[in-house]
């Protein structure tokens, strides 16, 4: 299909993120029962998460972040209009996850006390919003403590395997934060010479 993420495990491929997850989750020995559970109606609710992620909060987050941060790295424009369609399914998605998803006494997702491949799934959705400019991202973000919380919960039950996977989105937002630094520093000194070009 010539996307990612794939895997090659001896003779067997396999694509799609969930799928993948799945896989690994029950091929393994000793994986723990807690990512995706052998009781089958534990199951199908980590199931209907994953269902529910791709076409909502995959769909709010990738794209906002697509249209207003990433789209010149293609070669591409960055599109105000997509960006803010895509922000109204990105709000409506993390308002799901807050008083839906993280309902009930447990840290994660459905209620549980120990986070699922679902919990992997969605919150790594949500870090790609760490390459936005800090002031959108906390725009975004703020009104969700619940969510914001439960980031952090499977931050900390995931060390140091998180912050692993994360180094390569980290790199990318110190350098597209040192770009911007540098687009405002060009900016304030173009409007500084416009200054006093006309009190000259």
């Amino acid at each position: 299909m010539g996307k990612v993420p794939a895997i090659v495990d001896g003779r067997f491929k396999l694509f799609e993120s969930h799928a993948i997850l799945i896989y690994l989750a029950c091929v393994f020995p000793g994986v723990a029962d807690h990512w995706y559970p052998a009781d089958l109606f534990k199951r199908v609710k980590i199931q209907s998460v994953l269902d529910w992620h791709h076409s909502n909060l995959r769909r709010g987050a990738a794209t906002y972040v697509f249209n207003t941060t990433l789209a010149p790295a293609f070669g591409l424009p960055l599109n105000p209009q997509a960006a803010a369609e895509a922000e109204k399914v990105l709000s409506s998605s993390l308002s799901k996850i807050e008083f839906f998803w993280l309902k009930g006494s447990g840290r994660f997702l459905l209620g549980g006390n120990q986070p699922s491949i679902a919990d992997l799934s969605l919150v790594c959705e949500i870090m790609q919003l760490e390459v936005l400019d800090e002031n959108d991202r906390s725009r975004i973000i703020a009104p969700y403590k619940k969510v914001q919380q439960w980031i952090e919960d499977t931050r900390q039950a995931t060390r140091p395997h998180f912050d692993d996977v994360h180094k390569i989105l980290f790199k990318a937002k110190a350098r597209l934060q040192k770009q911007r630094s540098l687009g405002e520093n060009i900016e304030t000194q173009s409007s500084l010479k416009t200054t006093l070009s006309s009190k000259m």
